[in-house]
């Protein structure tokens, strides 16, 4: 809330210096702010009385945005890559799957890893765990284990995210 919007009968007041006032009328705060050319802005609407301060609010917003892609900037975005095999891998083909994981992995990206099972291998299930167990096992040094393979559907899900594990 700000200038004319404030409907409260009296706040109390920080002036553009940072110097805290004291509870004033409403009224008396906004002509304060008026004759120095700034706003008077509710900066904490749950206090009571509210507090009010006097400032530029042009500059509040652009520091406030100015704050947010800053941190937006710092944020962190890990991609989720997915690794899909089947619990009857060849040696080879498990060693290249491995291969991209640790790739990704130390990119700093999340590696989904599915095992996919179809009409009988279903009964088989515990042999696709065994292998995403043996998978996991193998990069240990290099990422945690978010979610442990489980069976969901017809798929064998595991989640693994980088960085060293604490065991």
């Amino acid at each position: 809330m700000i200038n004319d919007r404030i409907k409260v009968r009296e706040v109390r007041l920080i002036d553009d210096e940072g110097n805290q006032v004291g509870i004033v009328p409403t009224k008396d705060a906004l002509e304060r702010a008026r004759e120095k050319g700034l706003d008077l802005l509710i900066v904490q609407q749950d206090a009571n009385p509210p507090v009010a301060k006097i400032l530029d609010y042009g500059r509040y917003k652009f520091e406030l945005d100015k704050k947010a892609k800053e941190a937006r900037k710092k944020q962190a975005n890990a991609d989720v890559k997915e690794i899909k095999m089947r619990y009857k891998i060849e040696d080879h083909d498990y060693q290249v799957k491995l291969r991209k994981a640790k790739e990704f992995l130390n990119h700093g990206d999340k590696v989904k890893v599915l095992t996919m099972l179809r009409g009988r291998e279903m009964q088989h299930s515990d042999m696709a765990v065994d292998l995403m167990n043996r998978f996991a096992d193998e990069l240990k040094d290099l990422g945690t284990l978010d979610r442990a393979p489980r069976l969901e559907g017809r798929n064998v899900i595991m989640i693994l995210s980088p960085g060293a594990t604490k065991r």
